[in-house]
Parts: structure tokens; C-alpha cells; sequence
């Protein structure tokens, strides 16, 4: 199937590492270019570089706004377009209510939340018809996460948020999805299990409320993500899609 990805050119942010990168790989295997960004000067470079010829990287904070305006135009810079937009970031500091501080929660808005909308308006304002702007979000969007009180918190405000934009925007003839994963294969889940004190035991038990009965591979979220941002799915907007192995059961 031709997802329509050649030449198009999309901004992921978080995309040095985890999931942001998965979907960069699995964009740029299909004829896409992007742009990716981290907060790290030379982890983005290396990534970049690995990437290959259709990447660029560029250090951005998503705290940081004026983030937003600069990784759009280096998207017209290298690569003479804007078609698209991955909001990730990397998650906030684990914790349940009491654990949590102020400046937990302050920074984790920052970046998040306010990082991700600042990003989303830039991109609406650059954007023409045919345009995309994705969320990587969470299975918290649906079901708090126990330990994860500041995700719980920001990641179903920001779905609320992508909702209220597609409908703003899809007369203009640009889409707005949002990707809900669960227990993905990354450094980010390898580290929450080990919050348990036993790594092994916390995975098996995690992999037996899974449908499918084990974690997903980054590459199988960067698939969904390539599909999701490209011209096939022309007609979706406004949804959330789990990417979770079947581990949310409600509809």
C-alpha cells in the first residue's frame, strides 16, 4: 500500500530516542523527510545522522516558545515544506499525589502540556489543507496509570485539547490524531518496571493483562504513526487510537 509519504516532511519532537524516533524511521522508510528534535544537542545530531540523508535534528526544549517557530522553519529550510507534525515528549517524573512536588508538576505543564500546544497552534497557523498534527499520548488518556499521577494528570487534558482543535480545524482541511501507547518496548516502560523493585516480574505481570500477551516493539508504533500522519488516512481526524495490544477493553 502507498501511504503517499514521498517528499512530505513532518516535524517529531522527542524523536531522538523511543517512540518519537520509531515514527521517524518508519516516515522516512516510506519517502518522507523530517525534521527531529531533542533537547540534547549531540544525542539529536547522532540521531539525525542515523536517520540518514531524508533527517535533520535540531535541539529544542518544548518548554522552550520559541521551540515551535524554529523547528517549522528549519523544516522549510532543509527541506522546502511543512506537511506535518509529532508532538511526543518524554514522560513526566513518576510519582502519586503525595510524592509529587510543585516543581514536578510545574515543569511537566511546561513541556507537556504547554510545550505540545504552543507547537500545535504554531503548526495549525503554518499548515494548508492536507496538513496533520499527531499527539503521543497515553493509555492514561482512558485509564489512570498507578504511579504516573502527573501523566494521569496532563496527558487527557491534552486529548481534550487535540479534540477541540480537529474540530477547529477540519474545515480547513487539516487533521489532528492523537496515539495512545501502552507498553511499548522502550527505555522509558524498562525504567517504570524497574520502579518496582524487579523488573522481570513487574513485565510478566504487565505482558498477562495484555490480549496479546507481551509489549509492542517501537517499530510496530511507528508503523500505526506513519499510517496515521500520512495521505491514506485522509478521512481520519479527531480520534484516539490505542496502540496498546488490546489492553484498553472498553469501545
Amino acid at each position: 500500500m502507498d501511504l503517499g509519504l514521498k517528499d512530505r516532511v513532518y516535524v517529531l519532537t522527542g524523536a531522538s530516542r523511543g517512540l518519537g524516533n520509531a515514527a521517524a524511521r518508519a516516515l522516512i522508510a516510506d519517502g518522507a523527510k523530517a525534521v527531529v528534535s531533542g533537547r540534547d544537542e549531540k544525542t539529536v545530531a547522532d540521531s539525525a545522522a542515523e536517520l540518514g540523508p531524508g533527517a535533520v535534528g535540531v535541539a529544542v526544549d518544548n518548554a522552550d516558545p520559541e521551540g515551535a517557530e524554529r523547528l517549522i522553519a528549519a523544516a522549510r529550510a532543509h527541506f522546502g515544506r511543512f506537511d506535518g507534525v509529532l508532538i511526543s515528549v518524554g514522560g513526566p517524573a513518576p510519582g502519586f499525589v503525595a510524592d509529587n512536588t510543585d516543581e514536578q508538576w510545574r515543569a511537566a505543564f511546561e513541556s507537556v502540556f504547554l510545550g505540545a500546544v504552543r507547537l500545535a497552534r504554531a503548526a495549525a497557523a503554518a499548515l494548508g489543507e492536507g496538513g496533520v498534527i499527531g499527539f503521543v499520548l497515553s493509555g492514561s488518556v482512558h485509564e489512570p496509570i498507578p504511579g504516573l499521577t502527573i501523566s494521569n494528570g496532563l496527558r487527557p487534558g491534552l486529548a481534550g485539547f487535540a479534540k477541540s482543535l480537529s474540530d477547529e480545524l477540519g474545515p480547513r482541511g487539516i487533521r489532528v490524531v492523537g496515539l495512545l501507547p501502552s507498553r511499548i518496548d522502550t527505555d522509558r516502560v524498562r525504567e517504570l518496571d524497574a520502579l518496582s523493585g524487579d523488573a522481570a516480574s513487574a513485565r510478566t505481570a504487565n505482558e498477562s493483562r495484555i490480549p496479546l500477551r507481551r509489549y509492542g516493539t517501537p517499530e510496530e508504533f511507528g508503523r500505526v504513526a506513519a499510517f496515521l500522519l500520512s495521505p491514506a488516512a485522509s478521512y481520519l481526524t479527531g480520534l484516539m487510537v490505542p496502540v496498546d495490544g488490546g489492553a484498553r477493553h472498553g469501545f
